[in-house]
C-alpha cells in the first residue's frame, strides 16, 4: 500500500520533500494511516486536530488518542476547540457545514501561520465513489462525476468542483490516499499493529453519505466485487474528459461573451449551447434547472428575465445580457425647487425661471410651471407607463419609446421618469419631455429640470 501511495503522490505531483504539510488528524483509521504513511515516506509533517464537541465524551476520547499518538510518533500537534452548535445557529447552516467551515478556516490559518504548503486530508477511493454517487443522486454534470480531485486549488465562489473540493477556502488541500480503499487501509493498519478510534456516527445510516456507505455500496459489491474499482476508473476517465470539456467551453466563453453579453445566434452554433450556458451562468448562482429553462427559451421575446440570488439574465433582441440584481430604488420626492440626488447617483436641479427660452439639450426639460403640480417624484419607469412625447400627439408606452431608441434592456430598467402630484409623466429623464407640459408662447413661468 505504501508503494502505491508513493507512486500516486509522484504521478500527481502532490507533495514536495522540502516543504511542510499539515495532516488533518481525526484519530480515525484513514487519517492515522495518512500520518503514518507520510512519515514512512519521509515527508515533513505536523498534525492538526479539531474537537467540535458534538459527541460528548467520544470527542474528548478522540482528542486524547490523537495527542498520545503524536507524542509516540514525535509529531507536533496543533489543536482547536469549536462550539459548533452555536456557530451553526449564528450562521444558519447545518451542523455538517458548520464543522466544515470551521475546520477548513482553521487549517487555512494554521498553514499561513506555520508556512505550510498545504493541508493533507485522508479522503480515499471509497470516499471518492461515495461523493460521485451523491452528486449523481442530486443531479450533476461532468464536474460532479469526476468525484474528488487529488489536489484542490484555492477555492472561490466560482469553483464548481465536487462536494469535498468546495471545502478549501484559502489553502490547497492534498489527498494522497485516493488511490487506495478503506479495506486496504484497515488491513495495513492491522499489519502495523496500529490502533485507531471509530466515530460512532459513521456507523448509523441516518444521513445521505452513511446510507450510501453502509447500504448501497455493499449492494454494489454483492452484484460486482470490482464495483468500487470500476467506479473509481470511471471517475478518472471523467477527469480526462473534463480537461477536454473545460478547454472547449472556456475557449467558447472567451470568444462569445463580451461585456457580460452573449449573442444567441453564435451560441446556437456551438457544439453544446447548454454546456456553454452552464459554465457561464453557474458561477453567478443560476441553478441547473434555471439554466435548462434558459436553454429551452433562447428565442424568448425581448424582456424575458431569469434570476439567481445575485444576478439577472435578460433576453434583449437576440442577446443574453447578464447584470447584477438591483433592488428597485424607492421613488424620490422633489417638493420644491432645489438640487436633488436621485436614484442611481444622478442629480437633478429643479428651478423656476421667468426666462422662457427653450433648451435643445436632452438633459433639460423646459416645462410650463403653471401646468405642473408639486410635489414632483423621480422614479423608475413602470410597466404600463404612458406619456405623450414632445413632437407627437398620441400617447406612447414608455417601454415602446425606449425600445424605438434601441436602448439596452439593462439601461431600460434604470430609466428614470419625473411625475407630478397626479403621477402624470412630465419627463423621460435625459431623453424627452411630455408634450402637454412643455412651454408655449403663452407660458409666463418656466419650470426647468436639468440632469447634471
Amino acid at each position: 500500500m505504501v508503494e502505491k501511495i508513493r507512486n500516486f503522490i509522484e504521478r500527481n505531483s502532490l507533495l514536495s520533500s522540502d516543504s511542510l504539510y499539515i495532516v488533518a488528524l481525526s484519530g480515525g483509521a484513514d487519517s492515522v494511516a495518512l500520518l503514518r504513511v507520510l512519515l514512512l515516506l519521509g515527508y515533513h509533517v505536523e498534525a492538526a486536530h479539531c474537537n467540535f464537541h458534538l459527541r460528548g465524551e467520544e470527542s474528548n476520547r478522540d482528542e486524547a488518542f490523537v495527542a498520545d499518538l503524536c507524542h509516540r510518533l514525535d509529531v507536533s500537534l496543533h489543536r482547536a476547540h469549536f462550539d459548533t452548535h452555536t456557530y451553526a445557529e449564528l450562521h444558519k447552516v447545518s451542523i455538517e457545514m458548520a464543522a466544515r467551515q470551521l475546520r477548513y478556516g482553521y487549517f487555512s490559518q494554521l498553514c499561513h501561520d506555520l508556512g505550510a504548503r498545504a493541508v493533507c486530508v485522508a479522503h480515499h477511493r471509497d470516499d471518492n465513489v461515495e461523493t460521485m454517487l451523491m452528486n449523481l443522486l442530486r443531479g450533476t454534470g461532468i464536474h460532479g462525476l469526476v468525484g474528488i480531485r487529488p489536489v484542490s486549488s484555492v477555492a472561490g465562489k466560482g469553483n464548481k468542483s465536487a462536494e469535498m473540493d468546495k471545502e478549501s477556502e484559502a489553502c490547497p488541500v492534498v489527498r494522497p490516499l485516493l488511490c487506495v480503499g478503506r479495506s486496504e487501509i484497515e488491513a495495513w493498519l492491522g499489519e502495523q499493529h496500529q490502533d485507531y478510534v471509530t466515530d460512532s456516527t459513521n456507523l448509523i445510516d441516518d444521513v445521505e453519505r452513511n446510507k450510501i456507505r453502509l447500504d448501497i455500496i455493499p449492494l454494489f459489491k454483492e452484484i460486482n466485487p470490482s464495483a468500487i474499482e470500476n467506479m473509481q476508473r470511471t471517475c478518472e476517465l471523467m477527469g480526462e474528459a473534463e480537461l477536454v470539456y473545460n478547454s472547449y467551453t472556456q475557449e467558447q466563453l472567451t470568444r462569445l461573451v463580451s461585456h457580460d453579453t452573449l449573442d444567441v445566434r453564435e451560441l446556437r452554433e456551438t457544439a453544446s449551447p447548454l454546456s456553454i450556458l452552464f459554465e457561464w451562468l453557474s458561477p453567478y448562482g443560476f441553478s441547473p434547472a434555471t439554466i435548462r429553462q434558459i436553454g429551452d427559451n433562447l428565442d424568448a421575446a425581448s424582456g424575458r428575465i431569469w434570476s439567481s440570488a445575485t444576478h439577472d439574465l435578460c433576453s434583449d433582441r437576440g442577446q443574453l445580457v447578464l447584470c447584477l440584481r438591483q433592488e428597485t430604488p424607492k421613488p424620490m420626492r422633489m417638493p420644491e425647487p432645489g438640487l436633488y440626488v436621485v436614484p442611481f447617483d444622478k442629480r437633478i436641479r429643479v428651478s423656476l425661471e421667468t426666462e422662457t427660452s427653450i433648451s435643445t439639450s436632452p438633459c433639460c426639460a423646459c416645462l410650463d410651471a403653471d401646468k405642473v403640480t408639486f410635489p414632483l417624484t423621480v422614479r423608475t419607469s413602470n410597466t404600463g407607463d404612458r406619456f405623450i412625447p414632445f413632437g407627437m400627439k398620441g400617447t406612447k408606452l414608455v417601454s415602446d419609446f425606449l425600445t424605438d431608441r434601441k436602448m439596452a434592456l439593462t439601461a431600460k430598467r434604470q430609466q428614470l421618469v419625473v411625475t407630478d402630484a397626479h403621477d402624470d409623466i412630465l419627463w423621460i429623464v435625459g431623453l424627452r419631455p411630455a408634450a402637454p407640459y412643455c412651454i408655449s408662447p403663452k407660458t409666463k413661468r418656466m419650470l426647468k429640470l436639468t440632469l447634471l
